[in-house]
């Protein structure tokens, strides 16, 4: 059995983390770099970096940024926002990036999925998914959540699975920031149609939250920032809850 991941989620705006609750309402979180490293120590996983307005700005990612935190980590480092090209992928594997992400490039010209796939290996792209509920289904949102796509969410998960990605970060923008709890029917939908793994993101709130995800979907992975980031639960205190109610989770 595969050990259940716990992830946390650096959002970058202008060198520094912050945080919303539904993609708005941004405020500060702290140094990047600090908390990359206090969550290494505290056990974390793996991190994910965002540059969250990379994509709406249509310029590269913080590329200096993401390289010095590179270098201070020795646990899987995922980034994204505004990779558009595999011209933007290369320099940051080469510069200590373990996966990349991408979103808004991926629904505008899906072909980077095979190509991105062929340069990296299935297991080191990830595509996002940013989903919000419209009626019965989930829609896809791009560039930084603030454009509705005429697709539907389990489609495009079913697809960028054919198309080579290695694993999907699917966060439900109707729960981002809220701590509510993670969206169980959105994760259970899609974590049970595709073959790749899926980490679960927006609503974390509290342990309970993480135990229910893992206890009720298929996702591999689960991802947070508030709780996180303003100190309100540990890694440690988290994954012994975990273990504490049968979640096999890394030490």
């Amino acid at each position: 059995m595969l050990a259940k991941r716990i992830i946390a989620a650096l959002d970058v705006k202008e060198g520094r983390v912050v945080k919303g609750i539904n993609f708005k309402n941004i405020r500060d979180a702290g140094d990047p770099i600090e908390l990359a490293k206090r969550y290494e120590k505290g056990g974390i996983d793996e991190i994910v970096f965002l540059d969250i307005t990379a994509s709406n700005e249509k310029r590269g990612i913080l590329f200096d940024l993401v390289k010095e935190i590179a270098r201070e980590l020795h646990i899987p480092f995922t980034v994204g926002g505004g990779i558009n090209s595999l011209d933007g992928i290369k320099p940051l594997i080469r510069n200590g990036v373990d996966k990349v992400f991408i979103n808004t490039a991926a629904v505008e010209d899906p072909s980077i999925i095979r190509d991105a796939s062929q340069l990296l290996g299935s297991s080191n792209l990830v595509v996002a998914i940013d989903a919000k509920k419209q009626g019965d289904v989930w829609k896809v949102y791009t560039h930084g959540g603030t454009k509705e796509r005429d697709m539907e969410a389990l489609n495009w998960s079913r697809e960028v699975e054919k198309l080579g990605a290695g694993e999907i970060l699917l966060t439900s923008m109707d729960r981002d920031g809220t701590k509510d709890g993670f969206d169980i029917p959105l994760l259970k939908r899609i974590s049970s149609s595709v073959n790749i793994p899926v980490i679960a993101s927006g609503g974390a709130g509290s342990p309970e939250d993480f135990y229910e995800v893992f206890e009720r979907t298929d996702a591999s992975a689960a991802l947070a920032a508030s709780i996180f980031h303003y100190e309100e639960y540990s890694i440690e205190e988290l994954k012994a809850y975990l273990k504490r109610r049968g979640i096999y989770v890394r030490k």
